[in-house]
């Protein structure tokens, strides 16, 4: 039996700004078919990981290779992007066209494929509204939208449910889950312990090194989080999933791991 050459796979990848280290000796594989959950407290360097992956951050150590002809989508922090910049979600969308031409405005093949986008991702007949009139959902999935033109094989997502309502998150989710199912491979980033990263297939706890790799069930638990945040929680089960629940009592003294995941 033939194993699948990975998509992109990291050995012993250490990065750091300057002389601080933010990634040690890290290892990790990513395939074709893959839906993977980056978790880790603020600083633990999550987005560095995703971006050494993306190919923007150079390793101080170790190897990262890609498959060759491998296509990379990323969505950013939606809390980075600057929402009065005057835009609409089309012309958003299509900033990330790759074969640009001396001309400013958009050809009809492109402004097709753009709009061929937004209906696949629920955002048809949204084109000519300003990206701040959307809702939070629907902005990210703007930002979505614009990974998937460059028709990726792999997208990578940082902190996607970031600031959101339950609702939002839910659709978020439902939707990475629905593009997986499609065939797109895809790493995300996310602090939220019970409501995103426990109904993803496998995580990577990290904290500047990877602290564990496996299923929800494998890793979320009292030992591998406390080791990962520094901090004690408690892990009870509901429906057969993992929770995590602050172990403190009271409100003022909630873990870094219970803050992070609310944050």
């Amino acid at each position: 039996m033939t194993r699948e050459t990975p998509l992109v796979s990291l050995e012993h990848v250490s990065c750091s700004y300057g002389r601080r280290p933010v990634l040690t000796d890290v290892d990790l594989c990513i395939g074709s078919s893959d839906f993977i959950g980056i978790v880790g407290p603020s600083g633990s360097g999550k987005t560095t990981l995703l971006r050494s992956v993306l190919g923007t951050v150079k390793p101080a150590g170790g190897r990262i290779t890609r498959r060759p002809g491998l296509r990379i989508g990323y969505v950013p922090q939606v809390e980075t992007v600057d929402w009065d910049f005057p835009v609409t979600v089309h012309e958003a969308v299509l900033m990330s066209r790759t074969h640009r031409s001396s001309l400013p405005w958009l050809s009809a093949d492109e402004r097709a494929r753009g709009e061929e986008v937004l209906q696949r991702l629920g955002l048809g007949g949204c084109g000519r509204r300003h990206i701040r009139e959307l809702s939070g959902g629907q902005q990210q999935r703007v930002f979505v939208a614009r990974a998937l033109l460059l028709e990726p094989d792999l997208l990578l997502l940082d902190e996607p449910t970031s600031g959101v309502d339950v609702r939002t998150r839910h659709d978020v989710l439902h939707l990475l889950a629905e593009l997986n199912q499609g065939g797109l491979a895809i790493v995300l980033s996310t602090h939220d312990l019970n409501g995103m990263a426990a109904h993803l297939p496998r995580l990577v706890c990290l904290n500047r090194e990877v602290t564990a790799e496996g299923t929800p069930t494998e890793v979320l638990t009292e030992a591998v989080l406390e080791r990962t945040y520094g901090a004690p929680v408690d892990v009870l089960e509901h429906g057969g999933m993992p929770v995590v629940v602050d172990r403190y009592t009271n409100p003022w003294q909630r873990s870094p791991v219970l803050r992070n995941a609310a944050s």
